[in-house]
């Protein structure tokens, strides 16, 4: 695939879930299947290696075996398809980018450095070496909720001044956030959170790495072109969207006390889609229980129908 600009990064993304065996290796046939799937539900694009695809559990030869298979399949549909490069070594983020960039993916995603919190002098340096050695291909920034350093509005601005940084995966924000980073919206590509689209497009966002597409792929997308065809209507499903995800799935996070990627992998269990996929995180995390699915997957199916 060709790079994309910041202008071009737009739309539904879906996450490539990491399919974990009982003797916690990777199961590729299942993998294989679910890059077909999202292919055949016509996403705007897929990503590997974000949280839920578990990078940072990784050995080198899983990481390129993985975006191996992501790139050949991408490039024979004609997929945009971003590498997830992240680790929380630099230098090891760096090798990775080194070492993908000739799967010609449309971007690449990396985290900030995270062992120790950086500071804005040690970013720009960061970012710069990065998007360096990932020329012509643009980065986007992961910026999650958990991350030791959240950039705010002024420094995505002074991000937006790096040559090679072309986007953003951030939580979003309140409406002072919004106001604060229309300057932002201007220069860079903007994802949030899926089950908070059709907020972050009236207010200016440009898409979702989507939580959403975990629940169901098609879904979600038919979610994201009403966004763009009847924002009225799509703010309208939007509240009764959160309200389903902030009572059914985000107590597996609050209450539970689960990372981020048990929500998206019990979700995609409960959304059905992907014949033989479980909610198995790897070793050393706990993933969300039997039960605890089976009420996401009741309560979306009476709450949220129109996703299925």
């Amino acid at each position: 695939m060709n790079p994309q600009t910041s202008s071009e990064i737009r739309g539904n993304w879906a996450t490539l879930l990491l399919p974990i065996n009982a003797d916690d290796s990777i199961d590729h046939h299942l993998l294989a299947d679910e890059i077909d799937h999202y292919i055949a539900a016509r996403m705007n694009g897929i990503y590997s290696n974000g949280s839920a695809g578990e990078f940072y559990t990784q050995t080198e030869t899983e990481f390129d075996d993985i975006n191996q298979l992501l790139a050949e399949k991408c490039e024979k549909a004609r997929m945009p398809f971003q590498i997830g490069a992240s680790h929380m070594s630099p230098q090891l983020s760096l090798e990775r980018l080194k070492r993908t960039k000739a799967l010609n993916p449309s971007g690449f995603q990396i985290i900030l450095p995270d062992w120790f919190i950086p500071t804005w002098p040690e970013i720009e340096t960061f970012l710069r070496k990065m998007a360096e050695a990932a020329a012509p291909v643009p980065l986007i920034i992961y910026n999650p909720p958990h991350a030791k350093r959240k950039l705010t509005p002024d420094e995505w601005l002074k991000v937006s001044e790096i040559p090679g940084i072309a986007g953003m995966k951030v939580p979003g924000g309140d409406d002072a956030w919004y106001d604060a980073m229309q300057p932002v919206f201007r220069k860079m590509s903007v994802f949030i959170p899926g089950h908070f689209l059709a907020t972050g497009i009236s207010r200016g966002a440009h898409g979702a790495y989507s939580n959403v597409a975990c629940l169901n792929p098609a879904g979600a997308q038919r979610w994201h072109d009403m966004c763009i065809r009847d924002i009225a209507t799509a703010l309208a499903f939007e509240s009764r969207l959160v309200r389903f995800w902030e009572a059914c799935v985000v107590p597996l996070i609050t209450r539970d006390k689960l990372p981020n990627m048990a929500a998206d992998k019990a979700t995609a269990v409960a959304g059905g889609w992907l014949p033989g996929f479980t909610a198995r995180l790897r070793w050393p995390y706990n993933s969300a229980s039997a039960e605890s699915i089976a009420h996401i997957a009741a309560e979306a199916r009476k709450q949220v129908p129109e996703l299925f």
